[in-house]
C-alpha cells in the first residue's frame, strides 16, 4: 500500500473522483462534505480519513460510508476499514511530551472548546470574563471558580476553554479536566485495588496544577467519594493551584453535599449562566453554520431568526434544530436555497413536539379566534384589512405569541408571510389596549377560557 504523502494523495484523489462520479447531480454534497478530505494514515487494514468538520463526519457516516468503502475497494482492489477524524482532532493529537497522569489516564481537553469558539452575550458575559481572567492568572484571584446553569448553556465549553488556554500558554502545566462521574469511577477502582488512600490524595497534591471538574452535583449521595474529593480539593487549593467547577445549580442548593464542601465552593466566585437571548442565539447559529463549511448566504435571515427564537432554551437544542434543517436539505431538497417554506417543512416534527408539550397549537388558536369573531381561519391569515378582521388577526397573533411562545418570524409565516416586525406591532397594539380597554380585556378573557388557559 502507498505510504508516502504523495502516494496517499494520489490514491485519495482517485477515490474522490469515483465518489464524485457516483453522486451525479449532488454537487453541493460533494463540495461540502468530501472535497477537502484526505488520508491521515494507512495502518494495516485501516485507512484514517481527515474530514473538515464534525458535520461532514456525521453526514458521511450516516449516508455515504458504504459509497466511500466501495470507492476505496474499486480504487485499491482491497477492502479497508474506514475511520474518520476531523481536522481539529488531528491537530490536537497529544505530543510525546504531554503529561501522563497516574490516575485518570483517559482525561483530556476538548480542542474545539476554546474562547475563540465561545459566543458571548448578555446571558454569559460575566462567566466568560471570569474564565478569561482565571486562565490568564490561575490560582491568583477566583479560587475556586464555579459556574452553574441548566444543561447546554456553555458551562462545559468554558471549563475546557480555561484548560486549553492555560496549556497554550504553558505547555508543561498539569491540567486535569474530569467529570464528577469520572472522579467517582476512578476512586471506586482505586479503593478496589491494593493502594492506600494516601496515594490517591498525594496524586492531587503532587501531580495537578489545575483541576477542572464538570457536573459536581453527581457527587451527591456518594459519602466516601465526597470525603476524598474534599481532601483533594483542600490539597490543591492550599497550594494556590486553580480549581474550576461546574454545577446544575448554586452550591447552596446542592442538598446532600456536606456543608463544609458547599461552603468552600461558595468562598470563591460563583456565577450563573442563563438562557441565551435571541441575538446571542443567532450569533451561535451563524458560527456553527460557518464552522460547518456551509455558505451562510444559503440561509434567509428569517430562517436563522426562526431557529434562534424557537430553539433557544439551550445550545444543544439550537444545534439539534440546525442539524435537522441541514439533514433535511441535504437529503430531501439538495441544492435548494433555505427559505422559510423549506425551514418550516424541515422543522415541522420538532415544532409539533413543542406544541404537543404545551397542549395548545397555533391552528387551534386560529380556529377559536375565528369562531369567536364569526370569521374563517383563512380570513385571519389572508390579506383582507377590514377593521374587524385586523382586530381579530392581532388578537390571534397576541395569543399565539403569549401562550405558545411561537417566534414572531413563524407567526408572520402563518399569517400569509408577513414580516416579523408587522407581527410585533400587532402584538404590541393588543398589549397596549389591554391596559385600559374593557372590551379588549373581556375578549382576551373569553378567548383564554375557550383555549383552557
Amino acid at each position: 500500500m502507498p505510504q508516502t504523502i504523495s502516494e496517499q494523495t494520489a490514491l485519495w484523489n482517485n477515490v474522490l473522483n469515483y465518489v464524485k462520479g457516483q453522486l451525479h447531480n449532488e454537487q453541493m454534497i460533494y463540495d461540502n462534505f468530501f472535497h477537502n478530505s484526505y488520508i491521515d494514515s494507512i495502518d494495516g487494514s485501516t485507512i484514517t480519513v481527515v474530514l473538515s468538520t464534525g458535520l461532514a463526519r456525521n453526514v458521511i457516516k450516516a449516508n455515504y460510508q458504504d459509497l466511500l468503502a466501495e470507492a476505496v475497494l474499486e480504487t485499491t482492489g482491497t477492502n479497508f476499514d474506514l475511520e474518520f477524524i476531523i481536522e481539529e482532532e488531528r491537530s490536537a493529537k497529544p505530543s510525546a511530551k504531554a503529561e501522563k497522569f497516574t490516575f485518570f489516564a483517559s482525561a483530556s481537553l476538548n480542542p474545539r472548546y476554546t474562547f475563540d469558539t465561545f459566543v458571548v452575550g448578555k446571558s454569559n458575559r460575566e462567566a466568560y470574563q471570569a474564565a478569561l481572567i482565571t486562565a490568564a492568572s490561575p490560582g491568583k484571584l477566583y479560587n475556586p471558580l464555579l459556574f452553574y446553569s441548566d444543561s447546554g448553556l456553555g458551562k462545559t465549553h468554558l471549563l475546557h476553554a480555561i484548560g486549553n488556554e492555560i496549556r497554550k500558554k504553558s505547555a508543561n502545566a498539569r491540567v486535569l479536566c474530569i467529570s464528577a462521574e469520572e472522579f467517582i469511577d476512578e476512586y471506586v477502582h482505586f479503593v478496589q485495588g491494593s493502594k492506600q488512600d494516601q496515594t490517591f490524595s498525594q496524586f492531587f497534591k503532587n501531580s495537578v496544577d489545575v483541576l477542572l471538574v464538570d457536573d459536581i452535583q453527581f457527587l451527591i449521595g456518594k459519602e466516601r467519594t465526597t470525603e476524598m474529593f474534599f481532601a483533594a480539593f483542600q490539597s490543591i487549593a492550599s497550594n494556590n493551584r486553580q480549581i474550576v467547577i461546574t454545577s446544575d445549580q448554586h452550591p447552596s442548593k446542592l442538598e446532600g453535599l456536606p456543608e463544609r464542601l458547599k461552603s468552600r465552593f461558595s468562598q470563591g466566585l460563583v456565577l450563573s449562566i442563563s438562557k441565551p437571548d435571541t441575538e446571542t442565539s443567532e450569533q451561535i447559529l451563524r458560527m456553527k453554520i460557518q464552522n460547518s463549511d456551509i455558505d451562510p448566504n444559503v440561509f434567509d435571515d428569517d430562517v436563522v431568526r426562526l431557529l434562534a427564537e424557537r430553539f433557544s432554551s439551550n445550545v444543544r437544542e439550537l444545534e439539534g434544530a440546525l442539524n435537522r434543517l441541514l439533514f433535511y436539505t441535504i437529503n430531501m431538497r439538495p441544492g435548494e436555497h433555505i427559505d422559510m417554506q423549506l425551514a418550516m417543512e424541515a422543522l415541522a416534527p420538532l415544532m409539533s413536539e413543542q406544541e404537543a408539550t404545551s397542549h395548545l397549537s397555533e391552528n387551534r388558536v386560529l380556529d377559536v379566534v375565528a369562531n369567536y369573531y364569526g370569521l374563517t381561519s383563512s380570513q385571519l391569515t389572508g390579506k383582507i384589512r377590514t377593521a374587524q378582521i385586523v382586530l381579530a388577526r392581532h388578537i390571534a397573533m397576541y395569543l399565539i405569541k403569549t401562550y405558545i411562545g411561537t417566534p414572531f418570524t413563524k407567526i408572520g409565516f402563518l399569517f400569509g408571510g408577513r414580516d416579523h416586525t408587522t407581527v410585533m406591532n400587532g402584538v404590541q397594539k393588543v398589549e397596549n389596549s389591554l391596559k385600559d380597554d374593557p372590551e379588549m380585556q373581556k375578549a382576551i378573557s373569553d378567548l383564554k377560557s375557550k383555549l383552557g388557559q
